[in-house]
C-alpha cells in the first residue's frame, strides 16, 4: 500500500520481485502485530466508552482491510508513477453524501422557534416536516437491547431522524479518536515536494526594470491633497481651536463661573456674599430712615435675634463719622461664614402640588349614592343612640335613651308600634331571618328578645315557640361565677337575658340562631355567645386582652371578629384558636365593620380616624383617612353596593365608594363621595349610628337630636 511503503521506492519487476515481497510481508506482519497490541488494550478499557469498545474488533478489522487493500493496489498499479497515485487516492476521498442537501430546508433558524410546533421544517417541496414521537430513556434501553445495531445510530436533531454510520464513517471516527489522519490512505509524513527546477537558473523569478512611477510622486495623491485644501480654505473641514483666555475680566461677576474654580468636575459652590450697605448705612440719611428715642427703647425689650443690627444716625460731615465698634467682631463673624460654611448644594425639586394628588374617578361615573335627605322620622324625645333595618327593607327599629323603642315603616315613615320599656336603650339588632322578625335590644344589664307582630301566621307561631321560656334557665359554667339568666318578659311576650354588667352592643349570626353580647369590661365573660333555639350561653374565651368595644361575626365563615381599644383580634369558632391580630395604631377603636366580601374591615376610632384593612395583604392599616374632626360614632358597610360610610359626632356623615376587586394583585380603590349634613348637637353629641339600606343605595343616620334621617340618591 502506498502508505506503507517509502516514497520515491522503484515499481516491482521480475528482477527485483523477491526483494520486494519480502519487504513487503516484513512490513505487513509488523502493522498486524502493532494492531494486535492496540486491540487488547482496547480490550481493557471499560464500557463507559460506548460503541468504541463493542465494535474494536470489527474497527480493527477494518483497518487492515484497508491496509491490506492498499497493498493490493499498489501492487496492481505498479506500472503507475506516484503522483497518479496521489491524485486518484484524493478522488477517492470525496464522500459523496457531502452533495445530498438536506432534507430540512429552513437554514440557520434555531429549532427552538419550532419547539411547541407539531413540525419541525419544511423539505424542499415545501411539506411540513412532521416531527417523530420520542422515547423515553426505558423505551430507548429496551430498544438499543434489542437492536444488534443500535451503537451504530446517532439521532439528527436538524431533520429529526435517526441515521445509521456506515463502517467507513466508523472507521473515520475511530481513526480521529486515535488521533490520527481520518483517512487510511493519507500520508502525514509525506516527503516534500519541491515543485521548482533549481538547476541552471542564475536568475530571479522577474528580471524586469523598476517602472517610472515608483520614483515619481503621485497624481492621485496630488489631487487628494488639492480637495482638502479648497475644503479647509472654503470651510466645509473645520479644526478645533485652543480657546483663548480674555486678557480682562469682569470684577462683579459670580465666582461660580470661573473655570479655576471648578474643581475636577464637581460642583463649585461660592461663599456667601455680604449684605451691602443701604440708605440707613449713610453718615447723613434721610430723616425717615433715623428712629425715635421710643423706638430705640422699644428695640431693648426686643429678642436679640430679632433687634436691629445697625441703629442708623445723622452726622454733619464724614470726618465726625466715630470708628465703627462692631468692625472687629463682625470681621470674626464673616471669616466664621467662610470657614464654617457647608459646602453642599441642596436641590430643590420643582414639583407641582396637583401632581402628587392621585387620580381619582369622576363622581358622577360612581353613582348611585345617597345625596339628599328625603324623609325624617320624628317621635322619640332622647337622642337615638342605635338604629336596625329589616332584611327586606321595609321596616327599621330604632331605640332611644326616652326609654322607648319603635318600628318605623321606611317609605312612608310611619311609626308602626312602640314599646316603653323603662331604661334607655343602647343598641338594637333584627334577626337576619326574614321568616324570624325577633328583634335583639340591649339596655342596662339585659338583653331583650322582642316579637315585632310582623309576618304570617305560620311564622308568628315560629317565633313564640322560640321566645317561649316556661321556667328560669340559668347556664352554669365552671368558669362563671355569675351566671346568664334566661328568664321570660312578660311584659312584652319576650324573653330577658340578665348579664352580670351593663351590655353594650348585640349583633347576630347570619343564620339567625346565634347571637353574641360584649360587655365593656376586662372580665373573661365580657363576649359571650348565645343559642337562641336551645338558651344557652357560651363563653369562648377564657381570658380576654384588653377592653372589648364590640364583637362581630363574618359574613360566610364560621370566623369571629373582637374589637378592643388598640386591636382588632380574628378567631376561628371551629378550631377555637386566634388567627390574626389587626393593629390599628390609633388612640381607641369606637366600630368596625366587615365587608360582605369578608376579606377586608374598617374601624373608626375616637380621633376621627378611619382604618381599612386588607387581611389577605398585611395587619397593618391599607389605608388610614382623617376624615373627621370629632369622635367617629359607627361605620357601615353596603351589603350589595360598593359603599360605605361613617358618622361622627361633629353632626357629619361622609360616603364612601369603596371597590374591592376580584383580582388580589390589584388594590381596593377608596373615593370620598359625599359629606351628608342636616343634624344638630345636642349635649356635644352629634350622628350617633348609621345604617345602609340592605338593596337600596340609601343612607339612615340617627342623631343626638332624636330624629333619623334618610338619605337617598
Amino acid at each position: 500500500m502506498p502508505g506503507l511503503l517509502p516514497r520515491g521506492s522503484p515499481p516491482s519487476s521480475s528482477s527485483s520481485g523477491g526483494i520486494w515481497s519480502r519487504q513487503r510481508d516484513a512490513i505487513t506482519n509488523d502493522q498486524l502485530q502493532k494492531e494486535r497490541t492496540e486491540r487488547e488494550i482496547l480490550d481493557e478499557q471499560p464500557a463507559e466508552n460506548g460503541f468504541l469498545a463493542e465494535s474494536s474488533n470489527q474497527d480493527e478489522n477494518l483497518d487492515r482491510n484497508d491496509a491490506l487493500d492498499g497493498s493490493h493496489d499498489e501492487q496492481g498499479s505498479s506500472g503507475k508513477d506516484d503522483n497518479e497515485g496521489d491524485h486518484g487516492a484524493a478522488e477517492e476521498s470525496d464522500s459523496s453524501e457531502d452533495e445530498v442537501a438536506p432534507r430540512n430546508t429552513v437554514g440557520d433558524v434555531p429549532l427552538e422557534w419550532y419547539k411547541d410546533e407539531e413540525h419541525i421544517g419544511y423539505d424542499i417541496s415545501g411539506r411540513k416536516i412532521k416531527k417523530q414521537t420520542r422515547k423515553n430513556r426505558i423505551d430507548s434501553f429496551l430498544a438499543g437491547v434489542d437492536d444488534s445495531k443500535s451503537w451504530r445510530k446517532i439521532f439528527d436533531k436538524y431533520n429529526d431522524e435517526e441515521v445509521e454510520l456506515t463502517k467507513e464513517e466508523i472507521g473515520i471516527i475511530r481513526r480521529i479518536l486515535k488521533g490520527k489522519t481520518p483517512h487510511a490512505e493519507v500520508d502525514p509524513c509525506a516527503d516534500y515536494v519541491d515543485w521548482f527546477v533549481w538547476e541552471d537558473n542564475g536568475h530571479p523569478l522577474s528580471n524586469a526594470p523598476e517602472p517610472k512611477r515608483r520614483f515619481i510622486p503621485s497624481k492621485w495623491e496630488h489631487k487628494k491633497v488639492l480637495q482638502y485644501v479648497r475644503a479647509i480654505r472654503k470651510g466645509w473641514i473645520k479644526f478645533d481651536k485652543p480657546e483663548d483666555e480674555p486678557p480682562f475680566h469682569l470684577l462683579w461677576d459670580d465666582d461660580s463661573n470661573l473655570a479655576e474654580n471648578k474643581r475636577h468636575g464637581l460642583s463649585y459652590i461660592p461663599a456667601p456674599k455680604p449684605k451691602l450697605p443701604g440708605h440707613e448705612e449713610s453718615y447723613n440719611p434721610s430723616v425717615e430712615y433715623i428712629p425715635s428715642q421710643e423706638e430705640i427703647n422699644s428695640y431693648q425689650l426686643m429678642y436679640e435675634e430679632d433687634r436691629p443690627k445697625f441703629i442708623p444716625r445723622r452726622f454733619e460731615s464724614l470726618r465726625s463719622v466715630p470708628a465703627y465698634e462692631n468692625a472687629l467682631k463682625e470681621g470674626f463673624d464673616r471669616c466664621l461664614d467662610l470657614y464654617l460654611c457647608p459646602r453642599t448644594r441642596k436641590k430643590r425639586l420643582n414639583i407641582d402640588p396637583e401632581t402628587l394628588k392621585p387620580k381619582l374617578p369622576n363622581r358622577k361615573d360612581l353613582k348611585p349614592y345617597p345625596t339628599t335627605c328625603y324623609l325624617e322620622y320624628r317621635g322619640h324625645t332622647g337622642p337615638v343612640k342605635s338604629i336596625s333595618i329589616e332584611i327586606s327593607g321595609q321596616w327599621i327599629a330604632s331605640g332611644s335613651t326616652d326609654g322607648t323603642m319603635r318600628i318605623w315603616e321606611i317609605d312612608t315613615g310611619r311609626c308602626l308600634k312602640v314599646w316603653n320599656v323603662g331604661e334607655a336603650v343602647q343598641h338594637v339588632a333584627w334577626n337576619p331571618l326574614p321568616e324570624l322578625p325577633v328583634l335583639a335590644i340591649s339596655l342596662g344589664r339585659d338583653v331583650l328578645l322582642l316579637n315585632t307582630g310582623l309576618g304570617n301566621e305560620e311564622e308568628q307561631l315560629k317565633v313564640k315557640e322560640l321566645l317561649h321560656v316556661e321556667k328560669p334557665v340559668i347556664t352554669d359554667d365552671a368558669s362563671d361565677s355569675t351566671p346568664v339568666c334566661w328568664v321570660p318578659y312578660n311584659k312584652h311576650d319576650g324573653i330577658r337575658l340578665k348579664h352580670f354588667k351593663a351590655v353594650a352592643t348585640v349583633e347576630w349570626h347570619r343564620k339567625g340562631d346565634y347571637f353574641t353580647t360584649v360587655v365593656p369590661t376586662r372580665d373573661s365573660r365580657a363576649v359571650l355567645l348565645h343559642q337562641l333555639s336551645k338558651k344557652s350561653t357560651h363563653n369562648p374565651f377564657k381570658k380576654l386582652h384588653g377592653l372589648p368595644v364590640s364583637a362581630v361575626f363574618h359574613p360566610t365563615r364560621s370566623i369571629f371578629f373582637v374589637s378592643t381599644k388598640k386591636h382588632v383580634r380574628v378567631y376561628d369558632l371551629l378550631k377555637t384558636k386566634l388567627i390574626k391580630k389587626l393593629e390599628a395604631g390609633v388612640r381607641e377603636i369606637s366600630s368596625i365593620s366587615i365587608h360582605p366580601g369578608g376579606d377586608n374591615v374598617i374601624v373608626g376610632s375616637k380621633e376621627g380616624k378611619m382604618c381599612w384593612f386588607d387581611m389577605d395583604l398585611s395587619s397593618q392599616p391599607y389605608k388610614t383617612l382623617k376624615v373627621h374632626p370629632k369622635d367617629i360614632t359607627n361605620v357601615a358597610f353596603h351589603r350589595s353596593y360598593p359603599l360605605f360610610a361613617s358618622c361622627s359626632d361633629d353632626c357629619t356623615a361622609y360616603v364612601f365608594h369603596g371597590m374591592v376587586y376580584s383580582d388580589l394583585n390589584q388594590n381596593p380603590l377608596i373615593v370620598p363621595l359625599e359629606i351628608l349634613r342636616g343634624h344638630t348637637s345636642s349635649n356635644g353629641r352629634g350622628v350617633l349610628d348609621c345604617k345602609f339600606h340592605p338593596r337600596q343605595p340609601w343612607l339612615f343616620t340617627a342623631g343626638s337630636d332624636s330624629v333619623i334621617k334618610l338619605y337617598c340618591h
